[in-house]
């Protein structure tokens, strides 16, 4: 019996980006949900530094409360007599929701570059998805005014929206699935956290993080660009090696650069190299 030859699924190009939300496309710096992690927790009696509301950035915002919570778990008990458990990180993040909501547009600007990069995206046949550790709810909040501004994805998947969130890759299977786009190897993941550059390592797909822009720098525009030219390189540096560290296969400093970045993965996918 002759057994047929396998067949590529389809050509060596890429058919899905998926950007992420604050600190990619939206939010310089990621300010958003660090200022309103510290205010729940400040709330609930517990003040917390920026450092510790960044550092699990990227994760469903209930499972960025637990894993706050347990990182600060001794100063929790200190404070309330009793650990930091389920019960606790619900009444934590019943305090964030709402605060959260009510402030999420105010940080909606849409990153500069991002609008002309989907659309040169789109003209080229690929398809633009979005992850996000915010939930459905937030995001309502939000999309409006970063459609106004010209980004748009075709298809979004929001904390909650699956059993499981990032990094696990079912946010991003469901996407492949919703925008018909295979193999794994033909989508590239958009993030600014190690927790974005998981879930497309998890996922099959090829991961590109963001420094400049987002959760590991944290700074405005205006911030970052009144630094000191070593101390902004150094800053960049040190986001590059976290990204890196998570399993980023390229790092560009804002997602205004990610054409280049996308015809580096196509020479690749040309040469036969998977993620």
């Amino acid at each position: 019996m002759v057994i047929p030859t396998a067949q590529p699924l389809v050509e060596a190009r890429v058919r899905l980006v998926v950007f992420d939300w604050a600190g990619t496309v939206i939010d310089h710096g990621c300010r958003a949900p660090a200022a309103i992690f510290q205010a729940a927790f400040a709330e609930a009696g517990v003040p917390i530094t920026e450092a510790e509301a960044r550092a699990p950035m990227g994760l469903p915002k209930l499972d960025h409360i637990r894993a706050i919570g347990g990182a600060v778990q001794e100063r929790w008990r200190a404070v309330h007599g009793t650990p930091f458990g389920e019960e606790e990180a619900r009444a934590v993040y019943a305090r964030f929701l709402p605060m959260q909501i009510a402030v999420v547009a105010d940080y909606a600007d849409v990153i500069p570059g991002a609008p002309e990069v989907v659309a040169d995206l789109r003209g080229r046949g690929i398809r633009i998805g979005s992850t996000t550790g915010y939930t459905r709810a937030i995001m309502d909040a939000c999309v409006a005014k970063a459609a106004a501004q010209g980004f748009a994805p075709d298809a979004m998947v929001c904390a909650g929206d699956m059993a499981t969130g990032r990094p696990g890759p079912m946010m991003m299977f469901r996407l492949m699935i919703e925008l018909d786009a295979y193999p794994p190897a033909a989508v590239v993941k958009v993030g600014d956290t190690p927790v974005d550059m998981q879930e497309g390592r998890n996922a099959g797909a090829w991961a590109i993080g963001v420094t400049d822009t987002g959760n590991e720098i944290g700074l405005t525009a205006a911030e970052l660009a009144a630094l000191p030219e070593a101390e902004r390189d150094q800053r960049r540096a040190r986001a590059a090696r976290a990204l890196i560290g998570a399993g980023a296969h390229q790092v560009i400093r804002s997602v205004a650069d990610l054409p280049t970045a996308i015809a580096l993965i196509e020479a690749r996918l040309a040469a036969g190299e998977k993620p």
